[in-house]
């Protein structure tokens, strides 16, 4: 659909184009500037992996309060991106809303695409699943040391994670 109103829309610059060479000077109908206005914002989204499909859409406080009643099951889930890898773009740290305090999850993408670097306070939308597993003490070392990820962890190093695989990320401002 997107496709066919792309489509439409260069099909009708295009046309306005050519009457302005021939010296018309029309205005666009209304119809055509709003099909530019969507291609435009559609353009402004970065997208990465499979398109976000029809998977429940979940409410990231929901998450945090109940981890393990999502954990395995697809989802789409909002909110904002706090911070990526910045050695391959291979992860993010998203929380719920920029600046929020707490509820920070990390996505990953099993090495099958990346974000870009500077996606930090992008906004977010993913589809994919939830787990909660124990980080192991050189895990957490390597990302906090080498990945600038930030980590709340255990006195033996190890750290408990609410992780999110995801599956296909669209990023936008």
């Amino acid at each position: 659909m997107k496709t066919l109103l792309t489509a439409a829309a260069l099909a009708a610059a295009l046309a306005l184009a050519a009457h302005a060479q021939d010296g018309h000077k029309h205005a666009a109908p209304a119809q055509d500037k709003e099909t530019t206005k969507e291609t435009a914002a559609d353009a402004a989204t970065v997208r990465r992996g499979e398109p976000i499909g029809d998977s429940p859409r979940v409410a990231f406080a929901d998450v945090l309060k109940e981890p393990k009643k999502f954990a395995g099951k697809p989802v789409v889930i909002e909110g904002s991106v706090e911070r990526v890898c910045q050695a391959e773009g291979c992860w993010m740290q998203i929380v719920p809303e920029t600046g929020a305090e707490s509820g920070a999850v990390r996505v990953t993408f099993d090495h099958k695409f990346a974000v870009p670097k500077d996606a930090a306070k992008m906004n977010f939308r993913a589809a994919g699943t939830f787990s909660v597993k124990t980080l192991s003490k050189e895990t957490v070392e390597h990302l906090v040391k080498e990945d600038g990820a930030k980590i709340k962890t255990h006195p033996d190093g190890t750290a408990d994670e609410l992780a999110f695989l995801a599956t296909g990320v669209e990023l936008w401002k």
